[in-house]
């Protein structure tokens, strides 16, 4: 996150939290803390805790969860891709029955009588 971003970070809190400190001191401050981290990410918690708080966000609010904001992402993008693959089954499956004998073979395995 560069100063600009930080800036805007801090005007969002401010509107939402009238005694919030946004001077030259607290810029320089939240900017050595937040350097490393995706505005993007920062810009979703402040908002969420805005919403759910009565006090300003400290640093570890604005941060946040980056591990587990990163793997609801990376869960949300498998479940997509994993509906998109059952989509491209039921749809090529239903131009091609199942082999011959298939059911007879699943009948007999739920009555327990595999091979």
């Amino acid at each position: 996150m560069d100063k600009a971003e930080v800036i805007d970070l801090l005007k969002v809190i401010k509107r939402n939290y009238a005694n919030f400190d946004t001077s030259v001191e607290s810029i320089e401050y939240h900017l050595k803390r937040l350097q490393d981290f995706p505005f993007e990410a920062a810009a979703e918690n402040v908002e969420r805790h805005i919403l759910t708080e009565r006090f300003p966000p400290v640093i570890a609010d604005i941060r946040g969860r980056l591990g587990d904001q990163l793997d609801s992402q990376r869960s949300k993008a498998e479940a997509a891709e994993f509906e998109a693959q059952l989509e491209s089954w039921r749809i090529n499956s239903s131009l091609q029955p199942p082999p011959s004998g298939y059911w007879d073979e699943v009948r007999a395995k739920i009555q327990g009588h595999s091979e």
